[in-house]
């Protein structure tokens, strides 16, 4: 929620001329002018903010409005806190990639989805390697196999260009 666009439906910022108004422990006041509504939320020593400016006619809150402002940006913040990032690591083979080499790749791919982050594993044909594909592609569904315990295949084997890629996400536990 953008708080610069709140904050002309605050107080004085309101437009409206008639609002249904809510008082401050939630009892609904009924409808009143902008002007009584002001003044009863100026007696009470808070604030008239819009809460739904979209309806007929507008409903209008007296509240602290620096506290619910202050509330609001505390769930955006735990709201972050709680999000998880996901980062996307890539792993390039060869398609005449040797087994131990495949073991080493692979040991690596392994410790990415560990932690969390999806794996891309891609193939780069150069020269005359291009017309094998179904190597390359073999190559991609045998790290597939090999990685099936802790991944999950997210998009299979497909071309881009000169190269040859496939997704892996980490498998959830349920």
């Amino acid at each position: 929620m953008n708080i610069i666009a709140v904050d002309k439906m605050v107080n004085e910022g309101i437009r409206a001329r008639e609002l249904r108004l809510i008082s401050d422990n939630g009892d609904q006041l009924g409808v009143k002018t902008k002007q009584e509504a002001l003044k009863m939320a100026e007696d009470a020593n808070l604030d008239l903010v819009l809460v739904a400016p979209k309806a007929k006619p507008p409903v209008a809150k007296i509240m602290d409005y620096g506290k619910y402002r202050f509330e609001l940006q505390k769930k955006q913040r735990e709201a972050r806190k709680k999000q998880k990032v996901v980062n996307i690591k890539e792993v390039r083979l060869s398609p005449t990639i040797d087994t131990n080499d495949f073991n080493t790749k692979m040991k690596n791919a392994r410790k990415f989805l560990s932690k969390g982050d999806k794996v891309k594993v891609s193939i780069r044909f150069k020269g005359r390697a291009i017309t094998h594909k179904d190597i390359g592609r073999d190559v991609l569904n045998r790290f597939a196999e090999a990685t099936e315990d802790v991944a999950t295949v997210e998009s299979k084997a497909k071309m881009d260009g000169r190269s040859m890629f496939l997704m892996l996400a980490p498998k959830t536990e349920k």
